[in-house]
């Protein structure tokens, strides 16, 4: 009988990063999936990033994780976005080759060690005093100490194009029916959400000609620290828009009730809508963009970015043909919808193991989110966690104050979802000090001690860190007398001209003054790399900021450091209205900071808890625990 540490159900950019994970640190980890083509499957846009999701990518890499690598190896345009905004909502996006892609992510699945694939369908838990023990799959038992579901949209999948629906995890691949029954007759709730995707094209019917071009920047931020050259050649994409003709031809389409009751019915993805819900929504806007992306290097098939429909095949070949540069274009394949289950993610702990079953952890859209970012950082925790319980180790947990993955898991935990999530910039409150460009700074060092990163790897950082502190002192004690070559730069760069002694340090701080400016007036600041100088540069020209947000960590940190007991019984605090118990009892937050993000839980709630709990640990009283 083969038992394993991890077994991990589902091999997309959740599952393959949990895998990896785990086997990396030295569990024996088998990984279950349909077929082995699609491992790391982008089974929806050809692209690695974007606003929020960039981080989550850098921080994937920095703690060990696989994709910012796969996204370099296989990337075939880059580009910063909000680039001419602050770094703290600057984020990284690449267009990717589809194939390449899968091919890497398989290639790396394949060639790890502890790591071993089956292809077959996992159909019910196996439990133990909801304890996990194995997974039941088609023929055969499998036994392991941790479970890792990553299942995407496969369970109870249906897919819509029009009216014709039938069951599907994903266009022509089978879905999951008796899965999701195992996890509800385990108690777990689940819910129902639905996604679309967009129809590929032709390039060889597309006339880009009448399209805007939109070219790719030199590279000059790749998603892994590692990362020295982007080998691939590189491909632009194209911008047109839909007109007023194709808005009336989906609107005469939508008045085929039958069509808009499925169209919509259940939870719609707010930040990724179909083209029919913005002609419902913004009757009166009279364009809206569509990106034509390339495929890969080996194809000329392109992604209409925008034009994610739930609509009939003939309405979507119609409404295609109306749009400028497309009137001739082939359609190779037809967007559509997808319904699926997921589990409601506040049953689950910051480690992402579920409250109810032990050593049974979720990652990806399974928790309500969208996109492979928000799925690949789900699957590294997993994998990390779960890999922890087998060798009984303390749970990795990143707060919201490390990392956007610590924001990221906070908010499914704490406030669940019930709409498709995705991540933003603006969902996180300290960005400033969780950017792109230090994720390597924050979160390096905890890969090393989980066996993730290598010894000189971390070596590389701590050389990099004492750079950076070198660099700020020298700025710091570096000063610039008044002379009419200094004072002629400034007057060019239209800032003040000096009237006494400045170190680089002020000057630096000037807006107008960035280091290829201080260059010219300081000979050593020439010599200083470009990753040095861009972290001394933004620690000081925003070091106010940085500060202020630092305090505001500070402030948080003392208030999670009051742990809650997961089996405190909560009806027995007196104080504490009905409402509030019942939600702490529902949610079992680990410490005094997370139940202060439940909706619905006072500050006043907060105080009352607060106060009980220093008085039990005062009295060297344990508190009271739910009866089992």
């Amino acid at each position: 009988m083969d038992k394993f540490d991890v077994i991990v159900i589902g091999a997309g950019h959740a599952g393959v990063e949990a895998a990896l994970a785990s086997a990396r640190m030295e569990c024996s980890v088998l990984l279950v999936t349909f077929k082995r083509e699609t491992i790391g499957l982008m089974s929806c846009n050809p692209s690695i990033g974007g606003i929020g999701k960039g981080q989550l990518v850098k921080e994937i890499d920095a703690l060990g994780g696989q994709m910012g690598k796969a996204a370099d190896a296989c990337g075939i345009q880059f580009r910063v976005l909000n680039s001419s905004k602050g770094p703290a909502v600057q984020s990284s996006r690449a267009q990717e080759d589809r194939r390449l892609y899968q091919r890497y992510m398989e290639d790396m699945v394949l060639a790890q060690k502890n790591l071993f694939l089956k292809e077959t369908e996992a159909l019910s838990l196996i439990l133990e005093n909801s304890k996990i023990k194995g997974v039941e799959c088609l023929g055969e038992t499998l036994y392991s100490r941790t479970v890792i579901i990553a299942t995407g949209t496969f369970l109870n999948g249906v897919i819509h194009i029009g009216l014709k629906e039938y069951r599907a995890g994903r266009i022509n691949e089978p879905t999951s029916l008796k899965l999701p029954l195992s996890l509800k007759r385990e108690g777990l709730e689940l819910g129902r959400l639905k996604t679309c995707t967009t129809a590929r094209l032709d390039g060889k019917t597309l006339d880009f000609s009448k399209m805007a071009i939109q070219r790719g920047e030199p590279v000059t931020r790749s998603f892994a620290f590692s990362t020295r050259t982007i080998k691939l050649p590189q491909r632009p994409c194209f911008l047109t828009y839909t007109n007023k003709k194709t808005h009336r031809l989906i609107a005469s389409a939508l008045k085929d009730r039958r069509l808009l009751h499925i169209i919509s019915q259940g939870v719609n993805p707010r930040y990724c809508p179909s083209i029919e819900e913005k002609v419902i929504r913004f009757p009166d806007r009279a364009r809206h963009q569509i990106f034509i992306e390339p495929e890969g290097l080996d194809t000329d098939e392109y992604y209409t970015n925008g034009l994610f429909t739930f609509l009939p095949e003939g309405i979507q070949a119609d409404l295609i043909s109306t749009i400028r540069g497309l009137e001739h274009a082939r359609v190779t394949k037809f967007g559509y919808g997808i319904e699926y289950d997921y589990v409601y993610p506040t049953q689950l702990y910051p480690t992402l193991e579920t409250k109810r079953i032990r050593n049974l952890y979720l990652a990806g859209q399974i928790n309500g989110t969208t996109g492979y970012e928000e799925a690949a950082a789900q699957g590294i925790i997993a994998g990390i966690n779960a890999a922890l319980r087998v060798k009984n180790k303390e749970p990795f947990i990143l707060g919201r104050e490390h990392a956007y993955i610590g924001v990221l898991i906070d908010d499914l935990v704490s406030k669940g979802t019930d709409e498709p999530y995705r991540m933003f910039t603006s969902r996180c409150e300290y960005r400033l000090i969780l950017r792109e460009d230090n994720a390597d700074l924050r979160l390096t060092e905890f890969g090393y001690k989980l066996g993730l990163v290598d010894k000189e790897r971390r070596e590389r950082l701590r050389e990099k860190k004492r750079s950076i502190g070198e660099e700020l002192e020298r700025i710091r004690e570096t000063k610039i007398k008044p002379a009419v070559k200094v004072n002629s730069w400034l007057k060019k760069w239209r800032t003040m001209p000096l009237n006494k002694s400045v170190t680089l340090e002020e000057l630096l701080k000037r807006p107008q003054i960035g280091y290829n400016k201080l260059g010219q007036i300081d000979s050593r600041t020439q010599k200083i790399s470009q990753e040095i100088f861009c972290q001394v540069e933004i620690e000081t020209k925003y070091a106010g900021y940085i500060k202020r947000q630092e305090e505001e960590i500070r402030r948080m940190q003392k208030i999670k450091r009051i742990k809650i007991p997961p089996t405190l019984d909560y009806t027995r605090i007196p104080g504490l209205c009905r409402e509030i118990k019942e939600k702490l009892a529902r949610f079992k937050p680990l410490d005094l900071d997370q139940a202060l993000r439940i909706s619905g839980v006072t500050p006043a709630a907060i105080s009352i808890l607060m106060v009980y709990l220093r008085k039990c640990s005062e009295q060297n009283k344990p508190v009271p625990r739910i009866r089992s």
